[in-house]
């Protein structure tokens, strides 16, 4: 069954009340109505301290509490396996201190130069503390890693390996559970960022495999949070980073802070947003996981029928050169080109046409030098999600013709 588009556009007030052709979406997606209510019912109704007796508050804690059980259920794992946090960014910092602590002098970790930033530099920096790091290498040419590469690089001193689900430049969808299945061979954790993939339906994290998998919420139709899963046995042996007196809480043994009590509340929004494109478009009882996974399905078929076009409507440019493949069931509808003139000032010259691009290196400083690209210059990178049209798919093309 195709996704029933204009229902699922309908659920986002800013598709409504603004006329703009959104191509940024890897920069951060439209809030879904289901967590603006959510959010807007919290710090009108319930914006005290969560979790005491009093209705407000009960309520509040209640909620959040409901977040957790229903995205945990949605990604196949336990519910005290996820945890939330002010970002991405920052989960992955607060576990890069985790492992510093628990691994030895002279334990490897393995990174890779496709990866944002966050998911690389923390990483890195263990090398000050005796780690050594090892670089997973893209192909230039192509942008993408070879699992040949990792093989060679994997021992039985390698301790952890990070890898990104899907770049946030090139686009290209690694095989999670193949390279995970490999670094479990060589008795090592896998940590997975899944910034880049999860807003193109949820994975489900058990069947990946994966140790860690990270994401975050404002780029899955919700507000500004990022989402860690933890597997229960890794997080019981990292050192607890939370609080002493939390310690023996798993969702909270890697939470420095507290959590934003709104924003965890509203979360549960994308979990209802999720639940109404299921229950619009099947009638099967299933479980969350099952639920999550036919969504998932419905999302990138969608992606995947508005990408064909403008991936061969960019290899067919002279003046474009498009970084990763051009197979759309192969990549997510992240689409980055070099371009001869500045990309920014093409992205200023599309804003003015009410198409909101990216023009700039989107923190992927590795993968673009890698790649033989002038990091300060960047790329322009046209991003969408499911609810992206034809029509604004068509509008885009239209004015890169005018424009080149």
């Amino acid at each position: 069954m195709p996704l029933d588009l204009e229902f699922a556009r309908r659920q986002f007030p800013a598709l409504r009340t603004e006329n703009i052709a959104f191509f940024e979406n890897a920069g951060g997606s439209y809030a879904c109505r289901q967590v603006i209510e959510r959010l807007h019912r919290f710090y009108t109704e319930r914006k005290m301290q969560p979790y005491w007796l009093i209705e407000p508050s009960k309520l509040g804690g209640e909620e959040m509490d409901e977040a957790r059980r229903r995205l945990s259920a949605m990604l196949g794992v336990e519910e005290n396996e996820l945890s939330f946090g002010p970002s991405t960014t920052q989960n992955t910092y607060v576990l890069s201190q985790a492992f510093r602590e628990y691994l030895d002098v002279g334990d490897a970790i393995i990174v890779t130069n496709q990866d944002h930033e966050a998911n690389s530099g923390p990483w890195r920096r263990l090398e000050a503390a005796g780690i050594e790091v090892r670089e997973w290498a893209i192909n230039p040419e192509t942008g993408c890693l070879e699992i040949k590469d990792l093989e060679a690089l994997l021992d039985q001193r390698v301790a952890l390996v990070c890898f990104p689900h899907c770049s946030n430049i090139i686009g290209d969808i690694n095989p999670v559970k193949e390279i995970v299945t490999r670094v479990h061979a060589a008795g090592a954790v896998a940590c997975v960022d899944g910034v880049s993939y999860a807003p193109h339906g949820l994975p489900n994290v058990d069947e990946l495999g994966a140790d860690i998998y990270l994401f975050s919420t404002y780029k899955t139709y919700g507000p500004h949070q990022g989402l860690m899963v933890i597997r229960r046995a890794l997080g019981e042996r990292l050192p607890n980073q939370g609080h002493s007196f939390n310690a023996g809480s798993l969702y909270k043994r890697f939470t420095p802070a507290g959590p934003d009590h709104a924003q965890t509340a509203a979360c549960a929004g994308i979990a209802d947003y999720f639940d109404a494109l299921y229950d619009h478009h099947f009638s099967e009882t299933q479980t969350a996981t099952e639920r999550c996974r036919a969504v998932h399905d419905l999302m990138r078929a969608e992606e995947i029928k508005r990408l064909a076009p403008l991936l061969s409507y960019v290899s067919s440019k002279n003046s474009l050169r498009l970084l990763g493949p051009n197979d759309p069931e192969r990549r997510a509808p992240t689409v980055s080109v070099q371009t001869k003139e500045n990309p920014a000032h093409i992205a200023e010259k599309l804003a003015q046409r009410g198409i909101a691009v990216g023009g700039d290196n989107f923190y992927g400083v590795r993968p673009l030098e890698a790649m033989g690209l002038d990091s300060d210059v960047g790329v322009l990178r046209m991003s969408f999600v499911h609810y992206t049209s034809t029509a604004e798919v068509d509008r885009l093309m239209n004015a890169l013709d005018d424009i080149l």
